[in-house]
């Protein structure tokens, strides 16, 4: 219920639709804004006239950029994929819960899956967990901080990008973190998005750059939870961390540079090379540390 004293404050309701009670304020101009007039931003959401005075302070340029981004695709605009990746994900996580360790020994990621001829002990080849290890995670804390820096960045990246581009930044991405553990440190298992949330941080970075966005709280953002990763008492596997970000900086480049309709073929094809050059990295230098170690 509403007390008296707030229903007579008409700073209470919306600018707009002075019958429509709201708490949310736009983070812009500070008037209180009903759900029918919020747009989402990065932070926050803002009122339409806040909306309407950035796109005109925006310069041809930016307004070109934010048109061909998306090369004409017809994905929605909703972030379909993004809620897809957390419900799978999430139901993973149940599967944790209900039956116990079984799921994190089925799907982790170690590198003596790679070459358990070196390993011994009973390892077999099982190569898909490169990128099954991103459905498992240490604890309700882990999955639930993951999750919710994918919802947050997918809200606004997934309808920039396409939704099938968006899901191949996440998967190369997270291949890219377990590949970084298989190089720098082969003796270690891990689980966990971290590599496909890296990703997505290092593409938003060099995305926002180019399209001439102010980058700067992503920058701080990403160097945060990098430096966090080295803490060692929180048990981080920074070396996926280190590798989601380095490839997902890399695809934005590759997206940025190929954006064009006309561009799709070498986009994908770069995409496909950057994979099979981080397979070479986990099949062909990951043995040589390896030998190094033992």
């Amino acid at each position: 219920m509403t007390s008296p004293d707030f229903t007579r404050n008409r700073e209470n309701f919306c600018y707009r639709h002075p019958d429509r009670q709201s708490f949310v304020l736009c983070q812009r101009c500070t008037r209180t804004v009903c759900a029918d007039c919020q747009t989402q931003a990065p932070v926050g959401v803002i009122c339409p006239e806040c909306m309407k005075a950035d796109r005109k302070a925006q310069t041809p340029a930016q307004r070109r950029a934010s048109r061909v981004w998306r090369g004409g695709s017809s994905d929605s605009s909703r972030p379909l994929a993004t809620y897809v990746i957390i419900a799978v994900t999430a139901v993973v996580g149940v599967l944790q819960v209900v039956l116990g360790p079984i799921v994190d020994r089925t799907l982790l990621f170690a590198t003596p899956y790679l070459f358990p001829d070196m390993f011994g002990g009973g390892f077999t080849f099982e190569p898909w967990r490169l990128l099954t290890a991103m459905l498992v995670h240490s604890g309700i804390m882990h999955f639930a901080l993951n999750m919710l820096a994918l919802w947050m960045i997918g809200r606004s990246l997934e309808p920039l990008l396409g939704r099938w581009r968006f899901v191949a930044l996440y998967l190369i991405g997270g291949l890219g973190g377990s590949v970084a553990m298989a190089v720098l440190d082969p003796g270690v298992a891990t689980v966990g998005a971290s590599g496909g949330i890296f990703a997505l941080m290092g593409a938003l970075l060099v995305i926002g750059r180019h399209i001439g966005a102010n980058i700067r709280g992503i920058l701080v953002i990403l160097a945060i939870n990098l430096a966090i990763g080295f803490i060692q008492t929180l048990n981080i596997a920074w070396q996926a961390h280190i590798g989601g970000a380095a490839v997902g900086a890399l695809i934005g480049v590759i997206f940025a540079r190929t954006r064009r309709r006309s561009q799709r073929v070498v986009q994908i094809l770069l995409l496909v090379a950057l994979v099979i050059a981080l397979l070479a990295l986990a099949f062909i230098v990951s043995p040589i540390v390896i030998r190094g170690t033992l």
